[in-house]
């Protein structure tokens, strides 16, 4: 199938405002820690708020996936997580109590939470169960490649304005509002998948654990034992600080590491439609366990950073989009925002465990013994996908 008839022009539209999205979240985060640090925040701390924020989030991802499959409506539900996320920029830097912090950072990812599962049904409605890695491919490629540029922007800003974290902030409100403006050029379909007049309670979506198909349950029970494992991206570039690399370097390998990701993602998408879906997100889970084994095991010389985050941008290429693929295959069509609500949901919930246990790792122990622990769990999570099948998952 033609490239043409894959990537529609909703596809394209929805991994623009991604793209935007992305470049204002991502010339922050690679700063967060060190932000969060200079106003006091211990390491500790820091993996708290971001399993928290994530945890926040969680099971708004899974409610609003089911609003937005009970109302037949997509749309407004990521044109209003969009905007949360680009007006919680400024208000990180606007106090620096700590409980102000948490404030401003879980309303961000609860922008996220909002939109997650509309904005993936749309993507999975545009595509078809052959096409999936393709579309779903595309999409993180675009995204990833605002997350390139965002920490690009952050260096060469910091660069000439040393410390200025304030107006970092600041200059990302400007791609999370054109972000925003872009999304509002997309409207819903005219078919309706469901319509009610009832929203149900805020916990409703955990009823469709009890109709998903075994498969699916079988799919989401291994991916969430290894997001349970998969703590903070932010741990990684805090390796690199805490064995004697500098900020600029820190982000540039950061920005290297998207680039990877965003490079590969469409490419590893196509492989993955050809090869199988299941087998692509095995090796993914397989390459994440040899970068943080790495990590744990090898000496921290550049050579070895560089091959790792190498590889840590193709185990992010061959897991995040293909898990949803994978998902949404097996969900009704009516049933796929609550589907990957539901899942990521979760996967927020258990990234607040595994932040917060990361964190008490590397405190109570050694950084080495965190990647350690951490790689040989994600490896016997990778033999529980080899060995059991979970039906037409692709």
């Amino acid at each position: 199938m033609g490239r043409a008839k894959v990537i529609t022009r909703t596809v394209l539209l929805v991994s623009f405002v991604s793209f935007f999205n992305d470049i204002a979240s991502e010339m922050l985060y690679p700063v967060m820690p060190v932000y969060l640090q200079s106003i006091g925040f211990s390491i500790l701390l820091i993996g708290i708020l971001e399993g928290i924020a994530e945890a926040a989030a969680g099971l708004s991802k899974g409610y609003f996936g089911k609003l937005s499959d009970t109302f037949g409506k997509r749309m407004p539900f990521v044109q209003a997580g969009y905007l949360l996320s680009a007006i919680s920029k400024p208000l990180i830097v606007a106090f620096t109590y700590p409980l102000w912090v948490f404030f401003a950072r879980t309303l961000d990812r609860l922008g996220k939470g909002i939109r997650t599962g509309a904005r993936d049904a749309v993507l999975s409605d545009e595509a078809t169960p052959e096409t999936k890695g393709k579309v779903f491919g595309f999409h993180r490629g675009w995204d990833t490649l605002g997350a390139a540029i965002g920490p690009l922007i952050a260096l060469v800003f910091l660069y000439f304005y040393p410390e200025q974290y304030t107006w970092l902030f600041l200059l990302a409100v400007i791609p999370g509002i054109i972000s925003v403006v872009i999304s509002f050029t997309l409207r819903d379909k005219a078919k309706i998948l469901r319509k009610t007049n009832s929203a149900g309670s805020f916990f409703a979506f955990l009823k469709y654990w009890k109709t998903a198909t075994p498969a699916y349950k079988k799919l989401v029970a291994g991916l969430l034992v290894f997001t349970l494992f998969n703590s903070s991206d932010v741990f990684l570039l805090l390796a690199l600080i805490n064995r004697g690399y500098s900020d600029a370097y820190m982000i540039g390998t950061y920005v290297f590491y998207n680039l990877v990701f965003a490079l590969s993602a469409y490419p590893i998408g196509i492989l993955a439609d050809r090869i199988g879906l299941k087998k692509m997100l095995i090796a993914g889970l397989l390459t994440f366990a040899a970068v943080y084994l790495g990590m744990g095991l090898l000496p921290p010389v550049v050579p070895v950073f560089g091959a790792l985050f190498i590889l840590y941008g193709i185990y992010a290429a061959a897991t995040d989009g293909i898990s949803k693929a994978l998902i949404s295959n097996l969900a009704e069509k009516s049933d796929t925002a609550t589907a990957i609500g539901f899942y990521t949901g979760f996967s927020s919930l258990c990234s607040l465990l595994a932040s917060s246990m990361s964190g008490l790792l590397w405190f109570a122990w050694s950084p080495e013994a965190m990647f350690i622990v951490t790689g040989t769990m994600v490896l016997l999570v990778a033999v529980y996908f080899i060995l059991f099948t979970f039906g037409r998952t692709n």
